[in-house]
């Protein structure tokens, strides 16, 4: 079973309780980092903690949730190890799997509704990386 941290800000504070509702049902192990409110918070913090839990191999991934999922995105790709991608659809949250090997899903509270959300996120779950030598080769480039 795969041990997922989740987290969010303000903005994505609803869909991250929505996802995380899902994902209790699915028996995955999740440990959400917050936020626990829709009071003003900083995404920053959230995805540090969240994008270290996943690149220290405590957690097998990551789901990250803001606004947009841009501030997500780009605040965890600073962690070494993480390959945050921001997924607004079934065929990027697919792809980026199969061929990125991403370990952190961004996706915007204010883009995406409820059954998408959850649509996008059991696929980037469900989705095993395709291991093929042009894509290992790739992901390796973006880890040195």
């Amino acid at each position: 079973m795969k041990k997922i941290a989740i987290g969010s800000d303000h903005a994505g504070f609803e869909l991250k309780e929505k996802i995380v509702a899902h994902l209790k049902s699915q028996q995955y192990d999740i440990k959400d980092f917050g936020t626990n409110s829709p009071e003003s918070c900083d995404y920053n913090d959230v995805a540090k903690t969240v994008a270290q839990q996943v690149a220290n191999h405590t957690y097998d991934r990551g789901i990250l949730i803001c606004g947009t999922g841009i501030g997500m995105s780009i605040q965890a790709n600073k962690i070494d190890g993480i390959r945050a991608a921001l997924v607004h659809d079934m065929f990027t949250a697919k792809a980026t799997r199969l061929h990125n090997d991403s370990n952190v899903l961004t996706m915007g509270g204010r883009i995406l509704g409820e059954d998408l959300a959850k649509a996008i996120t059991d696929t980037w779950l469900n989705t095993v990386f395709s291991n093929e030598a042009r894509h290992l080769r790739r992901v390796k480039k973006i880890e040195s």
